[in-house]
């Protein structure tokens, strides 16, 4: 099968994006181009309600160079979508039909509603999550959706967003006492008319687009936060008010050069962190969670995946899509020593008081231990680190990601504490007791396929006197090899688990 292009267009009030995915050869799909032009389309609104010419000029431009880039990847399809700021303008026709005439794309012109929809989408596929709050503040519309048992159970948007009501209230991006308590007054009076908001206290506020993208940014930058990604940011009431209270005097041309705020959201972000801080007090949050992906995503999703949009198992489909962008990973390999690692951990988990998610860990390493190959197999176990700590592992904390990453190339405890040195600060004084017995039970089952024959058909594991003993059913073919490699690891095992492996094929 040949590979395939999707390029996703998402012309919001506050910028305009580009997002091109591509579908490999093996079923693997990853962004391969993307773009972003600030347009600031929700303030360029005339006296009339209409767009003003000059923009709809700009916006057809944009459109032209994203449909030219999607040229060159030679993408099969473009969807294109707008919001909140085309969906509200009174000419919104007459951009429609010039966008169509001027740069040969269709929009669709997604309501309060769809919006929502598709922004679930794309967090629900990319957090695990079962319930809450779900709020996306655009530059002309905020969206907020309430979720349980991971299915959309309501959704409102309201004409309310960083750039329209920075216009009106905010003066240099600042906001004093008297327009902040205006735009509080005019966000209650806009939620009171949906009462089903204050019916479920005591979930989180799951936020996507660009205010609490920028929020979490700036939280990392000033706490010099060790990894770097936004996606699943945990931050909290009272730290969200400080940020808060620390933005809003400054004005724009001296907060734009703050570390982690982009100067294109630095006129925006306070006006965006006044909603956002008054909606969370009007649901009775529990706290913040930053969510990278959003409307793109989750129209990837909807066109990618039709029959059925919403993944079962986030983590699950996140490991086999990482495992399919390198295929030079032996695939049969990697599915015994994932096997033989589930098994022993099945026997052993018990001797040892392990985290309930433990299985989930183990079962994630073992399944991408091996894909560093596709950068060099002489350093594979190096290169497995960084790329399962830098890819995008949907459905685990930053930490559970680098306790899988450093579980994935484990080497030995004096080498471990070298490769998670600069993440100590997200890491459990446990964790590395975790990682050393976790690691130790991933390399004694890729010892057990060192030959990578997938040799051994049946393990049968029992311990006593001190020996953790493997009798193995094979398809006939020796194990000198795999028995040598466990009397090799035998060392590293025995410290963490008090037990030495011996492999040996029963007589019959």
């Amino acid at each position: 099968m040949k590979e395939q292009r999707l390029g996703i267009i998402d012309i919001g009030s506050n910028s305009i994006r580009l997002a091109v995915y591509e579908r490999t050869a093996n079923g693997a799909h990853r962004v391969i181009d993307g773009s972003k032009r600030p347009a600031r389309l929700s303030g360029s609104i005339d006296d009339q309600g209409r767009l003003r010419p000059e923009k709809i000029d700009e916006l057809i431009d944009i459109m032209n160079h994203y449909r030219l880039i999607c040229a060159h990847h030679r993408t099969g399809y473009i969807r294109a979508v707008a919001t909140a700021a085309i969906r509200n303008a009174a000419n919104r026709d007459e951009i429609v039909e010039r966008v169509q005439e001027e740069a040969g794309l269709t929009i669709e012109v997604l309501s309060g509603e769809e919006e929502a929809r598709f922004g679930f989408l794309g967090m629900i596929n990319t957090l695990d999550v079962r319930e809450g709050f779900l709020i996306d503040i655009g530059g002309g519309s905020t969206e907020i959706s309430l979720f349980r048992d991971r299915t959309l159970v309501q959704s409102v948007s309201f004409p309310i967003g960083c750039v329209n009501m920075s216009h009106f209230l905010a003066k240099d991006g600042t906001l004093s006492d008297e327009a902040l308590s205006e735009l509080e007054d005019k966000v209650e009076q806009t939620v009171r008319k949906e009462a089903w908001l204050s019916w479920t206290p005591g979930l989180p506020l799951i936020g996507v687009g660009g205010t609490v993208r920028a929020l979490s940014k700036l939280d990392q930058a000033d706490t010099k936060y060790a990894f770097p990604l936004t996606h699943n940011y945990m931050i909290t009431e009272s730290r969200t008010n400080e940020l808060f209270e620390q933005l809003r005097p400054i004005p724009t041309d001296k907060r734009n050069k703050l570390p982690g705020l982009s100067k294109d959201r630095a006129d925006v972000i306070v006006s965006g962190l006044a909603i956002l801080r008054c909606l969370y007090r009007k649901l009775q949050a529990t706290h913040y969670l930053v969510c990278g992906a959003g409307l793109r995503d989750g129209l990837f999703y909807d066109t990618r995946f039709q029959n059925q949009p919403r993944l079962d198992d986030v983590l699950g489909y996140s490991v086999r899509n990482l495992s399919w962008l390198h295929p030079e990973a032996p695939q049969q390999h990697v599915m015994q020593v994932n096997r033989l690692a589930m098994q022993l951990f099945e026997y052993l988990s018990p001797k040892m008081e392990l985290p309930e998610r433990a299985h989930r860990w183990m079962d994630t390493a073992s399944s991408l231990f091996r894909i560093g190959a596709s950068i060099d197999y002489y350093h594979y176990a190096k290169h497995s680190f960084y790329l399962i700590v830098n890819s995008h592992l949907n459905g685990l904390s930053h930490r559970e990601m680098v306790l899988v990453a450093a579980i994935a190339s484990f080497k030995g405890k004096s080498r471990l504490r070298q490769q998670i040195a600069e993440y100590r600060d997200l890491l459990e004084e446990s964790d590395l007791d975790y990682i050393t017995l976790l690691g130790t039970i991933l390399q004694l089952a890729a010892a057990l396929d060192r030959t990578e024959t997938q040799s051994i058909g049946r393990l049968s594991i029992t311990t006593a006197q001190g020996m953790l003993k493997l009798e193995a059913l094979t398809s006939g073919s020796p194990l000198d090899v795999e028995r040598a490699e466990v009397e090799e690891v035998s060392k590293d095992f025995n410290k963490a688990w008090h037990l030495t492996p011996v492999l040996a094929i029963p007589n019959f």
